[in-house]
């Protein structure tokens, strides 16, 4: 009784602030919760501008002018950051703090989604020649000039020879072959494609990094270089690009950035960007120990679960926080299966051959998706703050296959997918035709509550069906290990960031020998075809859809990938969670969007 009324609770209170929309900048239809915190439409700043002062090519700022000083402080899950090396990082903690020390060439307007210059002042597009400008002026921050040689150097030894984290070169790959480069002069640089390629202007968001102090890294080989730039790097030593450089790393406790005073982003005061003097991330062991710190005041920020949404709201007019709902999340949550049948060095299987035999039987697959109760996971662990969902795309995808309607928990038909498969039931106890008992192990990364509160519910649910369902929660580099390097898991619970712009960036996860394929990994020099026939299909889709250039074209194209996961289901998607954030009331130029969340303009951020 007392959850019913929690949740009638939280629907009551969201139904008060889900009313005004965000401003429609984005060229799409929003969802109909896309929704700000109250009736006040977001003013949102004019687009930046170029404007060149003494010789340098600055990016401004239109956002209104604030005050310089203060701090932001954050927090982060787990045990913090692997790498500062923007290069080779593989999770989103230490790729949003890399992000912090090192631009791209391009970004994506967080409002309208169009891709614009960075590090780039301007760029034009002949044909299959993309053109490049850099910024006249602008420095790293130990006073060398950014020039083309970096950019050159960046992707000519380190993206086109995949060091670090090879996603990139596989996205940028047509037909199995990368973009020529070529320097036109100290600034400009010029890319050919060897086809029309949609998605290639926005690859170009790569970091861009210091020829002059990368060099000799990359120049010792992989292992050196991927061993470079460790959270137990002196941060003098550090030389970046962006808004804030290192200034302390404390293990399992904090990571300090400060403002960088080479920045070439400027307000309309013309005086250099960041306001803020520190940005501070806490690296809390839980979502419940976040909460508590920002409770006592020690954060700023808190990403709010769906069960403290209600107490938030109630609390916030006489609180020294703003709530803003931010719509869907943009990345996806899901059940992997491993369907690796292949051998490691030593000749021992990856995966228990009697359960490859379980797990790449497409019935025995459709049974766990049948078997799971996305509603009891939305409404007890979201207290409805969510959607369920079955796709590989975000529900703010502008790519989303809205034929995919999914489906409720169904036993009875997942019972029979199972008898369809030859397994046999005994007393509750699950068999296969061969008299094994059907066991095995589910993982997820320990510390983050939400997906631990999934693994609970997954387990229980397949536990109906007569499994029997180990669940494990790991450390996240020990997961991550299992994941990409060892291959020695049955199930994991996990989630990915995603872009509702362009599907391309899923390449690495979908296509046959990508990075990411952790479903089915594959030895990427690995001459052997053994491509599932869905797994070929994949490869072509990717590969075609990188080719047409309109949304017109390629929408039915990534509409059909989506089709065949949720057909094959290696990945089970389970929902999808609506962002709620909370923020400190003395933070100014906060403009939230759909796109890019509460705080991706932290330049612009300042205490009043």
């Amino acid at each position: 009784m007392k959850r019913i009324l929690l949740f009638i609770l939280v629907l009551f209170f969201l139904g008060i602030f889900l009313k005004a929309c965000l401003r429609k900048d984005i060229p799409y239809v929003l969802p109909k919760k896309m929704v700000q915190h109250d009736l006040k439409e977001i003013n949102y700043p004019s687009d930046e501008k170029n404007v060149t002062i003494d010789g340098v090519d600055y990016l401004q700022s239109q956002a209104p002018v604030g005050k310089f000083g203060g701090e932001l402080v954050i927090s982060t899950i787990g045990e913090g950051p692997k790498t500062f090396n923007p290069c080779n990082t593989k999770d989103a903690t230490s790729s949003s703090m890399a992000g912090l020390m090192y631009d791209g060439l391009v970004t994506t307007n967080p409002r309208t989604g169009k891709v614009e210059p960075l590090l780039a002042k301007s760029f034009e597009i002949n044909g299959n020649d993309y053109i490049i400008h850099l910024r006249h002026g602008i420095k790293w921050t130990d006073g060398k000039l950014i020039t083309a040689d970096d950019v050159m150097y960046t992707y000519n030894e380190i993206v086109f020879k995949g060091l670090g984290n090879p996603s990139t070169m596989d996205a940028m790959k047509i037909d199995g072959n990368l973009p020529e480069l070529v320097k036109i002069d100290d600034y400009t640089v010029k890319f050919t494609t060897s086809k029309p390629f949609a998605p290639f202007l926005r690859q170009l968001s790569y970091p861009i990094v210091p020829k002059h102090y990368f060099k000799k890294y990359t120049d010792k080989g992989e292992s050196v270089f991927n061993a470079f730039l460790t959270p137990n790097t002196p941060p003098e030593e550090i030389i970046s690009s962006g808004a804030f450089k290192l200034k302390e790393y404390v293990a399992a406790q904090r990571v300090i950035f400060e403002r960088n005073p080479n920045y070439y982003k400027i307000n309309l005061d013309n005086k250099k960007l960041p306001y803020l003097n520190k940005l501070v991330y806490l690296i809390v062991g839980d979502t419940n120990n976040e909460i508590l710190k920002f409770e006592a005041k020690e954060i700023d920020v808190l990403s709010i679960r769906g069960s403290d949404v209600a107490r938030y709201k109630l609390r916030e007019p006489d609180s020294d926080y703003v709530v803003y709902n931010i719509g869907p999340d943009t990345g996806t949550m899901f059940v992997v299966i491993n369907l690796n049948n292949r051998k490691d060095k030593n000749g021992k299987p990856y995966v228990n051959p009697i359960k490859h035999s379980w797990f790449a039987n497409r019935d025995f697959r459709a049974a766990v998706d049948w078997a799971i109760d996305r509603k009891n996971m939305v409404q007890n662990i979201a207290s409805g703050v969510a959607e369920p969902l079955f796709t590989a795309e975000s529900l703010n995808s502008i790519y989303l296959n809205k034929y995919i309607k999914g489906h409720p928990q169904d036993f009875k038909v997942a019972k029979e997918s199972l008898d369809n498969a030859g397994f046999v039931n005994r007393n509750g106890i699950l068999y296969d035709k061969n008299g094994n008992r059907v066991e095995f192990d589910l993982y997820t990364n320990a510390g983050n509550l939400e997906r631990e509160a999934l693994g609970v519910m997954v387990k229980q649910d397949l536990e109906e069906l007569g499994m029997k369902v180990n669940f494990k929660p790991l450390e996240f580099n020990s997961l991550v290990n299992k994941l990409t390097n060892t291959h020695d898991w049955d199930m994991a619970i996990m989630g990915l960031t995603g872009s509702p712009l362009e599907p391309h960036d899923g390449k690495n996860v979908w296509t046959s020998f990508g990075s990411l394929h952790v479903f089915n990994q594959r030895d990427p020099n690995s001459k052997i075809d053994d491509r599932l026939g869905w797994e070929k299909e994949l490869d072509e889709i990717f590969k075609e859809g990188a080719l047409k250039l309109s949304y017109e074209e390629r929408k039915p194209i990534y509409d059909k990938y989506q089709t065949i996961i949720y057909n094959q289901k290696p990945i089970i998607y389970l929902y999808s969670p609506t962002r709620i954030v909370a923020i400190r009331k003395k933070f100014k130029n906060i403009f939230p969007t759909s796109l890019s969340g509460l705080i991706y303009n932290l330049d612009e951020i300042y205490v009043d």
